[in-house]
């Protein structure tokens, strides 16, 4: 409690502080606009470029780690940098152009950073959010296409009765208003999963959203003749620089970002899994092999069993991709599972049952939070369906249940029969694979089984290791 408190004060303090300098800054009196303008143009380039920089790497690290509210971002970043180039070379002092084009570009900037950062708080089962996850190649090239048409429109015609609208007062209130609903509620959604997961990224969007709020009521309320003029650009400015500080964070990687990403497309387990294994996601899954005592080391050798199953059944990349990611973090809603329900040495009740059984559901909703693509999703919320349809939580029957999902399940239940638990002993590999062929068409896959069944007269020694060292995620991790 004490944590959350500390961190909501942070964010009080953060948010309060441009806005005192702010009006602390409008208050003195300008010497000689002229110096002022030009040296916006500079502060103005550099916060562009950095934009661009930043939307770049992050369109890029977003399809290396298939996270959608990362593309989100990107785009925001990317319509940020497009309109805040432009309100700069719209500046009177630099192309002698009417002020009100540089307000355009600069209001445009908000505005469209606001949406897509609105959009990147949704979950990711989100309509809006799963049609656009199907578009997620073409989003970036497509949406850059746009911001060059609609910046090159308002070059050409400025006179355009629509750029008057946004001008006027009434205009310029409206656009207030949006921008400050948007931005509340993504500040709103962002704080709410940062609390639940700790995940840095919303934390980021946190700040640079509410920074992006005040950049907002600055634009709004001065003008280049006014010293106070400046806060708009530099908390623009601190907006980019947080999540690049976020970014850097949490995604860099020992290797370059060219071998990183080629590391994707090669058929290692390990390389695989070490390419979703963020500050993060590691974090996640230390919480929930840490709370389930019994399971030490469990997801990643699930991930390791299932991405081996998935490359005999012939997945695509990205179905592998998903494998490796949703893997990983199949059973994080466990921790929302009491310890002596999960630990219980002895037989559940049926309150206690239905409390493990919450746990797919309660790890599905904790992760459509942070960006998960909808296949992880299917992981996450399905790995206990079963063939006949006797599984949970939604009884879902044969190919209705994701085939990533399939295919987790085996290589689950294998680790967890293999494995020591609260209430027995492991069971001998031999054991193991007795029940898997027995239940399969029942609780699994026919083809799934049938595909493990031949990795395991094929890859003896693989399982020979694993059995043998039984990993867990901290050394993994270390």
């Amino acid at each position: 409690m004490r944590s959350r408190k500390f961190v909501l004060f942070l964010l009080g303090l953060f948010m309060v502080i441009p806005i005192l300098l702010y009006f602390w800054i409008s208050s003195l009196q300008l010497a000689n606009p002229s110096t002022t303008i030009s040296s916006l143009i500079v502060v103005i380039a550099i916060v562009a470029i950095l934009a661009i920089v930043i939307s770049v790497a992050i369109g890029i690290v977003a399809q290396q780690v298939r996270n959608i509210k990362l593309i989100f971002v990107s785009l925001a970043y990317a319509s940020l940098a497009a309109m805040v180039l432009l309100h700069g070379l719209a500046l009177p002092a630099l192309l002698n152009e009417h002020l009100q084009n540089s307000y355009i570009y600069a209001q445009l900037g908000l505005m469209l950073s606001s949406v897509w950062l609105w959009l990147s708080s949704l979950s990711a089962d989100h309509r809006l959010v799963r049609w656009l996850t199907t578009k997620k190649t073409l989003l970036l090239p497509s949406w850059c296409a746009v911001l060059v048409v609609l910046g090159t429109l308002i070059w050409m015609f400025p006179n355009y009765h629509l750029l008057d609208f946004m001008y006027s007062e009434f205009g310029k209130r409206l656009f207030t208003l949006s921008i400050l609903l948007f931005n509340t509620w993504t500040v709103y959604r962002h704080l709410i999963t940062y609390m639940a997961s700790r995940f840095s990224l919303q934390l980021a969007l946190v700040y640079s959203t509410g920074w992006m709020n005040t950049a907002q009521i600055v634009l709004i309320t001065t003008s280049p003749s006014n010293l106070g003029w400046w806060g708009y650009h530099i908390l623009l400015f601190l907006s980019v620089i947080a999540v690049t500080l976020m970014i850097i964070g949490e995604y860099k990687h020992g290797e370059s970002l060219s071998m990183s990403i080629k590391r994707l497309y090669r058929a290692d387990p390990d390389g695989w899994i070490q390419t979703y294994l963020t500050p993060s996601v590691k974090d996640l899954v230390i919480k929930t092999e840490t709370k389930d005592a019994y399971t030490a080391g469990h997801n990643y050798r699930v991930t390791v069993y299932a991405l081996k199953l998935g490359e005999e059944l012939g997945l695509s990349s990205t179905q592998l991709k998903s494998i490796a990611q949703g893997g990983l973090v199949h059973d994080v809603g466990k921790l929302h599972i009491p310890d002596y329900v999960l630990n219980k040495p002895g037989k559940l009740t049926d309150s206690e049952r239905k409390l493990i059984e919450k746990h797919p559901v309660d790890g599905y909703n904790m992760c459509k939070q942070v960006g998960f693509m909808i296949e992880e999703l299917a992981i996450i919320r399905s790995h206990h369906e079963r063939w006949n349809g006797t599984g949970y939580p939604d009884q879902l029957v044969g190919e209705d249940i994701p085939l990533v999902a399939r295919v987790t399940a085996v290589a689950d239940v294998y680790d967890a029969l293999t494995s020591s638990r609260s209430y027995r002993t492991a069971m001998s590999h031999e054991q193991a694979m007795s029940i898997l062929i027995e239940d399969s068409g029942s609780h699994f896959d026919p083809q799934c089984i049938a595909a493990w069944k031949k990795i395991v007269e094929d890859e003896k020694r693989f399982f020979t290791e694993i059995l043998s060292t039984h990993l867990d995620m901290k050394r993994v991790l270390s």
